[in-house]
């Protein structure tokens, strides 16, 4: 099929790009494996489908607001300057419209389809994204990452509360997790990108404090996370094929903070965002494995 525009310069693939995909798979990734966890055995099929796409439509919705929000800052910044509304490919109107679509076709899915409080949360989470991070914490404080973190995490307690109807400690600990790996994922992207976030004015932990005090809030926060990872073990969530699978992961996350620390790696920054990235993918694979295989042997 080739490429067709539908308004203007823009075509799907740029309505598609405003969703941020890449980003909204790893939601939609941490939502399935909080609805499998929910429940000892499986999830019922219409939930699993109809509770992801409501999800992955208002975490697209936010993404997009994001793209209409940032458009100027996008420009200055080699990472994003080709954005599909930073170089004008999607107007700003039709990206409201794009954004506003997508939040109501999320809703309604989750409201007719799923249950009230998915909807109200999912809702919660994307307001906090779109609204209070990119409006206002992104450009107010260093510690927009931290703070704003909230309402990335929240997609496996979605998935979780998709399946019971109820907020469980357990589907807490879960976005604990993500809330503690957030930092540390992003900051070493803001340590690769610095040149790029001082240009666009953004006050990122390395402009306004220093790539060494950032390196050394890394190593904090990974200490920190890696401690988080052992509750579902001590509370009796997850057992031991977790345990081992966390501190596996935890201390190749620890090895690239040292080498981000030792500053003999000039591309430690961007190695150890990619690493996080896959540690946060593998380490909710083993959650799953070990949760099904205890029920098995159960």
């Amino acid at each position: 099929m080739t490429t067709q525009t539908l308004t203007g310069g823009a075509s799907w693939r740029d309505y598609y790009e405003l969703t941020k995909p890449n980003v909204v798979l790893l939601m939609i990734l941490t939502s399935v494996i909080g609805m499998l966890l929910a429940v000892p055995g499986m999830v019922p099929l219409d939930v699993l489908l109809l509770g992801n796409l409501g999800i992955a439509l208002c975490a697209g919705s936010a993404a997009a607001v994001n793209h209409l929000v940032d458009r100027h800052i996008d420009l200055k910044m080699a990472r994003t300057h080709n954005r599909p509304v930073a170089k004008g490919r999607v107007e700003p109107q039709k990206a409201v419209l794009f954004a506003l679509l997508l939040g109501l076709a999320g809703m309604s899915v989750l409201l007719l389809f799923v249950n009230a409080l998915t909807a109200w949360l999912t809702l919660f989470s994307l307001l906090g994204y779109a609204v209070i991070y990119t409006m206002f914490l992104k450009r107010a404080t260093p510690q927009n990452i931290v703070i704003g973190g909230l309402a990335g995490a929240a997609p496996p307690l979605l998935g979780w509360v998709a399946v019971t109807g109820e907020i469980h400690g357990h589907a807490l600990l879960l976005v604990l997790i993500i809330f503690a790996w957030t930092p540390p994922h992003f900051w070493a992207l803001a340590i690769h990108r610095k040149d790029d976030y001082a240009k666009a004015g953004i006050p990122m932990l390395p402009i306004t404090h220093g790539v060494a005090y950032t390196k050394l809030h890394i190593l904090l926060y990974t200490l920190i996370l890696i401690a988080v990872t052992l509750l579902p073990f001590a509370t009796g969530m997850l057992g031991w094929l977790y345990l081992s699978g966390a501190l596996l992961l935890g201390f190749g996350f620890l090895w690239w903070c040292i080498e981000l620390l030792r500053g003999k790696n000039r591309n430690a920054g961007y190695e150890t965002f990619k690493y996080s990235i896959v540690y946060l993918m593998v380490l909710f694979v083993i959650m799953l494995l070990d949760h099904y295989l205890v029920a098995v042997n159960g």
